[in-house]
């Protein structure tokens, strides 16, 4: 499952706090949620082009970016500070809301300090979750990149705790080797090649993915 961290301070007076929720620490069984609360302006699947709302007009909403760092901070696009742009923007949970597109490289979750409307005493009220992607390579989203909310086909796994598989980058450079390779995705098991090793769920249409060792 995915952890997360807090920010160390609000943007501004009640300003949206920003939990990074970390996309590489994702298992597979854990890709693909389902359901939600609506879009507050999104894009296509697979598509990062959106149309920007405009800086400081929405909190990080579509087309916004943010700058790096622990302290992930609304900045325009054209500052030397931007890292990321927001390709979607959705209410709710990202377990109970729709799927980021795949393009998306991370997922921050983002909430109000507002203490006094808070519902589970942590000071913090929930406003949704932006899917982020890099300005600038890497992009750990794409296929074999190693990270990013999705496994998809190209996509290389390894094998964790508990039955359970994380992704990590086909090209050696996380801090665990690949061992499997999803190299192909269909609808039933029985659909996979007789090289298949392992069964990967990625959600979707076609909910299994035959990986390879490699």
């Amino acid at each position: 499952m995915s952890t997360k961290r807090r920010s160390a301070g609000t943007v501004k007076t009640l300003a949206p706090i920003l939990v990074l929720v970390l996309a590489v620490a994702l298992t597979a069984a854990c890709r693909q949620a389902a359901g939600g609360t609506g879009p507050a302006g999104s894009t296509g699947i697979g598509s990062p082009t959106v149309t920007p709302y405009g800086y400081g007009l929405v909190f990080l909403g579509p087309g916004d970016c943010g700058s790096r760092g622990r302290d992930f901070r609304e900045v325009p696009c054209t500052s030397e500070k931007a890292a990321a742009r927001v390709i979607a923007r959705y209410g709710g949970r990202p377990s109970a809301g729709p799927s980021c597109p795949a393009a998306t490289d991370f997922v921050l979750h983002i909430s109000e300090s507002r203490p006094a409307a808070d519902e589970d005493g942590d000071g913090e009220v929930g406003q949704g979750y932006a899917c982020m992607r890099n300005l600038e390579p890497p992009h750990p989203g794409d296929p074999g990149g190693g990270g990013g909310p999705h496994t998809v086909v190209g996509d290389c796994v390894r094998n964790a705790s508990n039955g359970q598989v994380k992704e990590t980058a086909c090209d050696g450079s996380g801090t665990r080797a690949p061992e499997f390779k999803v190299a192909s995705a269909v609808v039933h098991r029985s659909q996979c090649p007789p090289s298949t090793a392992l069964y990967v769920q990625l959600g979707g249409e076609r909910p299994v993915g035959c990986a390879r060792r490699v």
